[in-house]
């Protein structure tokens, strides 16, 4: 079983998870009430991959029988100035995200816990995918600020941070 301490920590990066499942529903509502549809569509993706995240943290939980404490989640921002203020947001959230991760990998280091130490490994890969995606977005949305279509058009064709090798 994981140290307290580890469990602490993932129990909390659970709700971190949620919340950002939480704030990019909410972004992907504002943008299909401004009639984004690409936008919101990538934005429920994005929440939809936190969810799943947060889902496999709550099953490596309980697959070492570790306790799983479910927390509110604070209501997210629902308002912002223009169209790229939300892509900001998030690129800032992943950054967090990011963060945080890396502060759960050091946690399952500290307590010599090698198999948490494994089970972050998935999570880091991930969060430079996800940093690389919001970072492409926020670059696209800034160049075409006067034309925001063209951004719509921009998701219509690409994978943000999806590289091709």
């Amino acid at each position: 079983m994981p140290s307290e301490r580890f469990v602490d920590a993932l129990n909390s990066q659970v709700s971190r998870e949620f919340a950002a499942a939480h704030q990019y529903t909410a972004i992907g509502a504002y943008y299909a009430g401004a009639t984004y549809p690409q936008l919101a569509a990538f934005f429920y993706q994005q929440a939809e991959e936190e969810r799943e995240h947060a889902l496999k943290m709550v099953n490596y939980l309980l697959d070492t029988s570790s306790p799983v404490n479910f927390t509110g989640v604070d209501a997210p921002k629902t308002s912002f100035e223009d169209h790229i203020a939300p892509i900001r947001l998030a690129f800032e959230q992943e950054k967090s995200v990011t963060v945080s991760i890396s502060e759960l990998f050091e946690v399952a280091r500290e307590t010599r816990d090698y198999r948490s130490e494994q089970f972050l490994d998935w999570f880091l890969e991930e969060q430079t995918e996800e940093e690389s995606s919001m970072s492409d977005l926020l670059a696209v949305a800034e160049r075409t600020a006067t034309v925001p279509m063209l951004l719509e058009e921009y998701l219509a064709r690409e994978t943000p941070g999806a590289h091709k090798d």
